[in-house]
């Protein structure tokens, strides 16, 4: 029974390294769908206003700061690309709302996603990374006062 126990145990760690990477993939997801799932919480108040690049606000844009990042992860095992993604965009975009407000902005704008130097512009959609264990969003982008 001991090396019968050894033998699965040696298998399993063998396996593992593995699986861990079998399932890297980046995704293209609906932004509107995670900024709505934020509104609908609560997490996102509705104080500062989202754009992604190729979306332009209605009215005067004044910059305030024209670079801004975040990197959020999260844990994706066992459960859905839509479901993880939304949950670390979320999380993203909470970080944004919270460096808007603290530099007196009320609109993000000309979000990119960033990934290893190559930036993803979609007026759309988003990019995330969906691994075995893990999901992320890096996001770059550029903090205004729209009147």
């Amino acid at each position: 029974m001991n090396a019968r126990f050894r033998r699965l145990a040696v298998l399993l760690l063998a396996t593992l390294p593995c699986a861990s990477f079998a399932a890297d993939k980046t995704v293209h997801l609906a932004f509107d769908h995670a900024v709505q799932a934020g509104l609908q919480s609560g997490k996102l108040d509705g104080s500062v206003k989202f754009y992604l690049a190729g979306n332009t606000p209605p009215g005067h844009v004044q910059v305030v700061d024209d670079l801004v990042t975040t990197h959020k992860k999260t844990n994706a095992f066992g459960k859905g690309d839509q479901k993880t993604c939304d949950w670390a965009m979320l999380s993203a975009l909470i970080t944004l709302q919270s460096a808007a407000k603290e530099a007196g902005a009320n609109a993000v704008t000309d979000i990119v996603g960033v990934h290893e130097g190559q930036e993803y512009r979609d007026p759309k959609n988003y990019e995330c990374r969906v691994g075995f264990l893990m999901s992320d969003v890096d996001l770059k982008a550029k903090l205004a006062k729209v009147k």
